[in-house]
Parts: C-alpha cells; sequence; structure tokens
C-alpha cells in the first residue's frame, strides 16, 4: 500500500509538470514529450502493481475454495 501511495503522488506529480511544459512550451517540445513518456511509465507501474495484487487475491481465493 505505501509503495502503491507513494507511485499516485508521483503521477499526479509528473502530470502537473507536463502540463505546465505544455502551457509554457507547446505540445510538440521536447520537454512535453519527456514528462509525457516518463508519466506513461509510472501509469504502467501503477497498473502492474494493481494487476499484480488482483492476482494475488484472485490466487488466494482459488487456493482457499481448493480445500473447501
Amino acid at each position: 500500500m505505501h509503495s502503491q501511495y507513494i507511485l499516485k503522488c508521483s503521477i499526479e506529480s509528473k502530470r502537473r509538470d507536463m502540463y505546465e511544459a505544455a502551457n509554457q512550451y507547446g505540445m510538440n517540445a521536447e520537454i512535453t514529450i519527456r514528462h509525457s513518456k516518463e508519466l506513461d511509465e509510472l501509469l504502467n507501474n501503477y497498473l502492474r502493481l494493481d494487476i499484480d495484487k488482483e492476482k494475488k487475491v484472485e490466487h488466494y481465493f482459488s487456493y482457499k475454495n481448493f480445500f473447501v
């Protein structure tokens, strides 16, 4: 949970950075694109965490039901 919270904060911070860069330099500026790519990576990491968490829950319940 702790790492998920930190990742959410990083995502919001990077999103703000990207919006500020876009407003100041334009959507096609190198810095805006860099922020966008970094944001994509953070979002992918967040989704991976969420998927891993789901798999653990599914595994737990399927294992538990096996013995019922």
